[in-house]
C-alpha cells in the first residue's frame, strides 16, 4: 500500500464513496455539516481489495494506521481505548459503495472486557447497562467473528429470561447479565476452542478482519449476484465511536425514513425502542413503537431528529433512511443512506420531487431503478372470495403472494427449486435468510418492524411481506404456526397481502395491477426523453392489447408457432405433418389457414397504424407431436390391452414411425426455420397468405396495417432470397396491385445465427430490416444448449466468476453483442436506413438495452409486462450516453 488506507470523518466527504463506501462518505458529510455525528474513521474500500489480495489478512502497515487514528478519536472524545476506568468503546460496521442493507455484519460496544465493563459500570454508575452492553459485544463478536451459530447464544438468553420469570431484556438485572456473560464464555469456549479474547486491539484487529471476509460471505455474494453489484467494489470498514440507547428510561434508538418507503408520501416515517441498542430495531427483536409516539414521549428530540431529516433529504436530493441513537436526551445520528423503497414509492417520490422543485424531470427518470418497476405489476387480491384472515400484522411491503407455508430458509430454497411456490415464515429474518427470502413467493414474521430486516429486504426485491404479526405464535421446529386456535402446518397453502398486513387461510384468487398515474408520468418524461423505440413480442390478439395499453410502440415478435397448440388445432398442425404426400399436407394447411388469418386480422386491429414483425413457423416439425417415450409405452399398453383393435395398435406404430423419421440428433441445428420453408414452401405459402388475406381485410374496414415478415434462422443470403421471392409473389397474388399500395410491408430476417452477422453485406441485400434473435445467437456463439446449460453447469460458471453473468439473462456484449455490432454496421453501409432490433429476452433487460442503444438499433422488443422496464432504461440510456450509434466493439472489450 502507498496512500492513506484510513480516513477521519472530519476529513471525507460525499464525493469519495467509492473509497469510503456510501455509509463512510456520508458520515463524513453529515460531520462537514454540523450534525451530531458520533466522531469516528473509515479503513477504506482499498485495504479491503488489499487485504484479499496478501491472503485474507492485514498488513501491520494498515493496522498502524488504524492505531493512528484511533488515537485521534482517543483525543476527541477524551477517553481511551482499553483503558480501566475511562474506556473508550466503538462500534465496527461494513460499509459498502453500493447499499446492500443487513448483507455484511456489525459488531457494537467493542473494547469491553472483564476490566473495562467494570470501569463502564462505574462511569456511568450503571451496572446493569454495562454487563448488558458486555454480553451484547460477546453474542455480536462470537457469532461475526468467531462463527458461533446466533441460536446458541439465544438459546441461553431464552433460558435465562425463563428462569428470572421475566419476558424483556430490559428487565433482567446486572447479576443476571454477569451469569449469561459467563455462559456465553463457556459456549465460545466449547465451540471454537478458544477463549474470548480480552485485549482489546486484538479485538479490534479480529473485528476489522471479519467484516472484511463478510463481504465475500455467502448472503453478500446471493444479494451482489441478485443486484448486479461488481465484487470489484469491497467494502469499507467504518470504526465509530459507542453512544448508547439503553441507558435507561432516556435513552433510544431508532431508524427513521424521510418519506414513506412502502407509499412514497411526504410523511416523516420510522420507528423507534426506548432503552435498546442499536441492532435491536432492526433486527425484530422487539416490535418498535411509531416515531410519531416520540413526539409525546421526547418532543424535543422529536423536532430536532425532524428537522436534521429534512436537511438530509434536500442535501442529497432523495429520501433518506437514517439511524440515529438518544443517549441522556441528546441525539445522535449514526447514519444517513438513500432509502431503499419499493417501486411505487420510488416512482411517487421522485415525481413529486420534481413537482417540488428539487429534481429535474432527467434526474428523476434516471434515478429509477429499473428492475423495481415489475413491483408495479404485483397482483392484489379478489377480496370477494376472502373468509379466512387468520392475523393482521404490519404492511412492510405491498402486493399479494400465494403460496405454501415454509418455515426455514434452506426448505424455502429446495422446495422452489423443485417447482413449488412458497411463502417463507420466520419469528424474525436474519440475514442468514437472504436466499430463503428469494425462493419465496412472500415473506412472513411474527416480530420486526415496518423497519426489521425482512421489510428491508423484502421491499427491494419487490416480495409482499408482512411483519410483526404477533397474533401468529410460530414453531419452526414443529413446522407448524398457531393462529389462535388455528393450526397451520408447513406445506399448507395460505395468502399475504403486503399492503394490508392480513395473512389468510388458503390460495387465494389474485388480480393484476393496473397502471399508477405516478407511472404515467415517469413513462411520460421518458418517452419524451429516449430515440430507442418499444417493441413487444406478443403471439396473440391478448397479448397485443395489453402490450399497447402499457406503450409499445408495434410488436417485434409474434411466433406463429405459438398459435398452433390450442387443442382444436393441434390435431390438424399433426394431421399436415404426418401426411404421406403433398396433396394430403395441402389439405390440413387449407384447415388451418383461416385460423391463422383471424389470429393476423384481430392483431392488426389491436395494432393499428403500428408495425407487427410476424415470424413465419421456426421450431421442427416433431414438436407438435407427441412424446416418442410416452407412444412407445402407450404401444406396450395396446399390445396387453385386449379390447384393443388392430386399428389402434397400427395407427399408434405409424405414428411412432412417423415420430422417429422426424426425429433429429440435434433439433436446433436440423430441420427448422427457414429451412424448413424451403423444403415445404407449402408451408410458409399458407402463412403468408394468411398474413395477407388478413390485411386485405383490415384495409377495408379502414385499419392501417403493416406487417412485416421475418425469415427465420437464416445463415445464408440465398434463404433469404429465394424466400423473399416466395412472399412477393404472394403478396401480389393476395393483394393485387391497387392494395399492395395501401400495405407497406417489409421482409426481413432474425439473425441467430453467426454466418448470418457476419455476411450480412450479402444478406442484406434481401432485407428490409435485421432482427437479432439473442437467445438463440447466444446458444450459437457460445455453443451451449441453454436448457443443458442452466441446468447444469452454468449456475457453477457464473458462482466461479468465469462468466459475469449468465448469458441468456443479460447480453454478452464482448461476443454476440460484437456479431450484432458487425452486422448492423457491415448492414447499415450497404442501406443506410436498414432497420435492426433485438427479440430475445434480453430485450428487457437494461444493461442489454443501453448495449442497444450504444450499438444505434432502432428498437428492442420484450415480452408485453416488461415494457414499462424497457421505456425507462430506454431514457437513462440516452441520459447516460446520448445520441446512439457509435461502434460498440471498442466499448464492448
Amino acid at each position: 500500500m502507498t496512500q492513506k488506507q484510513v480516513v477521519s470523518f472530519l476529513d471525507g466527504n460525499a464525493s469519495m464513496k467509492a473509497l469510503l463506501g456510501g455509509k463512510g462518505a456520508n458520515l463524513a458529510e453529515m460531520t462537514r455539516a454540523g450534525l451530531p455525528v458520533p466522531p469516528g474513521f473509515t479503513i477504506t474500500t482499498e485495504a479491503c481489495l488489499h487485504f484479499f489480495k496478501i491472503g485474507n489478512r492485514i498488513s501491520e502497515e494498515l493496522f498502524e494506521q488504524i492505531e493512528t487514528a484511533l488515537q485521534q478519536l482517543e483525543k476527541q472524545k477524551g477517553q481511551t481505548f482499553g483503558h480501566a476506568s475511562n474506556p473508550l468503546l466503538v462500534s465496527v460496521r461494513s460499509g459498502s459503495v453500493s447499499s446492500m442493507p443487513g448483507m455484511m455484519d456489525t459488531i457494537l460496544n467493542l473494547g469491553l472486557n472483564d476490566v473495562t465493563v467494570q470501569g463502564l459500570a462505574s462511569l456511568t454508575n450503571n451496572e446493569k447497562f454495562a454487563y448488558d452492553c458486555y454480553r451484547r459485544l460477546m453474542q455480536m463478536f462470537g457469532n461475526v467473528v468467531l462463527g458461533v451459530e446466533s441460536y446458541h447464544f439465544e438459546q441461553l438468553l431464552h433460558r435465562l429470561k425463563e428462569d428470572a420469570g421475566v419476558d424483556h431484556d430490559q428487565d433482567v438485572t446486572a447479576e443476571g447479565w454477569k451469569s449469561l456473560i459467563e455462559a456465553y464464555k463457556t459456549c465460545i469456549r466449547v465451540k471454537t476452542g478458544q477463549d474470548f479474547p480480552q485485549h482489546v486491539y486484538e479485538q479490534l484487529r479480529m473485528a476489522v478482519e471479519a467484516v472484511f471476509k463478510s463481504w465475500n460471505n455467502q448472503r453478500a455474494q446471493i444479494y451482489r449476484r441478485l443486484n448486479r453489484i461488481p465484487d470489484e467494489q469491497g467494502t469499507a470498514v467504518n470504526i465509530q465511536s459507542m453512544v448508547f440507547g439503553n441507558m435507561g428510561g432516556e435513552c433510544g434508538t431508532g431508524v427513521v425514513f424521510t418519506r414513506n418507503p412502502s407509499t412514497g408520501e411526504n410523511t416523516f416515517f420510522g420507528e423507534y425502542l426506548i432503552n435498546a441498542q442499536g441492532e435491536d430495531v432492526v433486527a425484530g427483536i422487539r416490535t418498535p413503537l411509531a416515531i410519531a409516539a416520540l413526539q409525546d414521549e421526547m418532543p424535543a428530540i422529536y423536532e430536532q431528529l425532524l428537522g436534521a431529516s429534512k436537511l438530509l433529504e434536500m442535501h442529497y436530493k432523495d429520501m433518506q433512511d437514517i439511524e440515529f441513537t438518544v443517549e441522556n436526551n441528546k441525539l445522535y445520528l449514526l447514519q444517513t443512506r438513500n432509502g431503499k423503497r419499493n417501486a411505487q414509492a420510488a416512482l411517487k417520490i421522485a415525481v413529486d420531487l420534481v413537482h417540488e422543485g428539487v429534481l429535474t424531470k432527467r434526474e428523476a427518470v434516471d434515478r429509477i431503478e429499473v428492475s423495481h418497476l415489475d413491483q408495479l405489476l404485483h397482483r392484489g387480491i379478489d377480496e370477494q372470495a376472502i373468509t379466512d384472515v387468520l392475523a393482521k400484522g404490519l404492511p412492510a411491503s405491498p402486493g399479494a403472494a400465494v403460496g405454501q407455508l415454509v418455515f426455514d430458509a434452506d426448505t424455502a430454497a429446495e422446495w422452489s427449486r423443485a417447482g413449488k411456490t412458497v411463502i417463507l415464515a420466520r419469528n424474525e429474518t436474519t440475514p442468514e435468510d437472504i436466499h430463503g427470502v428469494i425462493a419465496s413467493e412472500g415473506v412472513l414474521t411474527s416480530r420486526g418492524g415496518m423497519t426489521s430486516h425482512a421489510a428491508v429486504v423484502a421491499r427491494g426485491m419487490g416480495k409482499p411481506c408482512v411483519c410483526g404479526c404477533e397474533e401468529i405464535r410460530i414453531v419452526p421446529s414443529e413446522k407448524r404456526m398457531m393462529a389462535g386456535t388455528k393450526i397451520v402446518e408447513e406445506g399448507d397453502w395460505i395468502t399475504l397481502d403486503g399492503a394490508t398486513g392480513r395473512v389468510i387461510n388458503g390460495a387465494m384468487p389474485l388480480h393484476e395491477a393496473k397502471m399508477t398515474d405516478e407511472l404515467l408520468v415517469m413513462l411520460k418524461w421518458a418517452d419524451e426523453i429516449r430515440t430507442l423505440k418499444v417493441f413487444a413480442n406478443a403471439d396473440n390478439p391478448h397479448d397485443a392489447k395489453i402490450a399497447r395499453q402499457l406503450g409499445a410502440e408495434g410488436i417485434g415478435l409474434c411466433r406463429t408457432e405459438h398459435m398452433f397448440f390450442s387443442p382444436t388445432r393441434l390435431p390438424v398442425v399433426q394431421r399436415m405433418i404426418l401426411a404421406e404426400d403433398k396433396e394430403e399436407r395441402l389439405q390440413a394447411l387449407a384447415q388451418l389457414l383461416p385460423m391463422q388469418q383471424t389470429d393476423f386480422d384481430s392483431m392488426f386491429e389491436e395494432m393499428d397504424g403500428l408495425p407487427v414483425t410476424i415470424r413465419l413457423l421456426d421450431p421442427p416439425l416433431h414438436e407438435f407431436l407427441p412424446n416418442l417415450e410416452e407412444l412407445q409405452k402407450r404401444h406396450a399398453q395396446l399390445m396387453y390391452e385386449e379390447e384393443a383393435s388392430d386399428e389402434e395398435r397400427d395407427e399408434n406404430a405409424h405414428l411412432i414411425r412417423k415420430v422417429q423419421a422426424l426425429h433429429e440428433t440435434n433439433p436446433m441445428l436440423g430441420q427448422r426455420g427457414c429451412r424448413l420453408g424451403i423444403v415445404y414452401p407449402e408451408i410458409y405459402d399458407m402463412q403468408i397468405e394468411a398474413i395477407f388475406r388478413a390485411a386485405s381485410r383490415c384495409i377495408d374496414r379502414g385499419i392501417r396495417v403493416l406487417p412485416e415478415i421475418m425469415i427465420p434462422l437464416v445463415g445464408h443470403a440465398n434463404e433469404l432470397k429465394i424466400l423473399r421471392e416466395l412472399v412477393e409473389f404472394v403478396a401480389e397474388q393476395v393483394l393485387g396491385k391497387e392494395k399492395l399500395r395501401d400495405c407497406p410491408y417489409k421482409v426481413g430476417t432474425m439473425i441467430e445465427v453467426p454466418r448470418a452477422a457476419l455476411t450480412a453485406r450479402q444478406i442484406v441485400a434481401h432485407a428490409d430490416f435485421f432482427s437479432f434473435g439473442t437467445n438463440d445467437l447466444t446458444q450459437m456463439t457460445f455453443g451451449y444448449s441453454r436448457d443443458d446449460a442452466e441446468g447444469k453447469f452454468l449456475t457453477h460458471y457464473v458462482d466461479q466468476k468465469l462468466l459475469p453473468h449468465n448469458p441468456f439473462q443479460v447480453l454478452d456484449t464482448e461476443g454476440v453483442g460484437q456479431l450484432i455490432d458487425i452486422a448492423v454496421n457491415t448492414g447499415r453501409c450497404v442501406k443506410p436506413s436498414l432497420k435492426t432490433g433485438i427479440c430475445g429476452e434480453h430485450g428487457g433487460d437494461k444493461d442489454s438495452i443501453f448495449f442497444c442503444h450504444l450499438t444505434g438499433l432502432d428498437y428492442v422488443s420484450c415480452s408485453p409486462y416488461r415494457i414499462p422496464l424497457a421505456r425507462i432504461a430506454a431514457a437513462q440510456a440516452f441520459i447516460l450516453h446520448g445520441v446512439s450509434g457509435e461502434s460498440n466493439i471498442a466499448i464492448a472489450n
